[in-house]
């Protein structure tokens, strides 16, 4: 049986509370995620945002220290 994946994402680009939506992630796990650089954000002019491409990089991220570690 094989993990469920996202949906495919209908947007290119995330403001950091969709992203906190999308992730089921608060504000300030989502922040300490991007300075710690495992979550990709890019800026347009003041806006901070997450592209869908880095946010289906960090599950994936979080999928391989899961199975590293041996849990599901």
């Amino acid at each position: 049986m094989t993990a469920p994946t996202l949906d495919a994402p209908s947007k290119a680009l995330y403001r950091i509370p969709e992203a906190t939506t999308l992730l089921s992630l608060s504000r300030s796990v989502i922040y300490e995620q991007i300075r710690a650089g495992r979550l990709r954000t890019v800026r347009q002019g003041r806006t901070r945002l997450v592209s869908a491409a880095a946010i289906n990089a960090y599950v994936d991220l979080l999928e391989q220290e899961a199975m590293k570690e041996g849990t599901r």
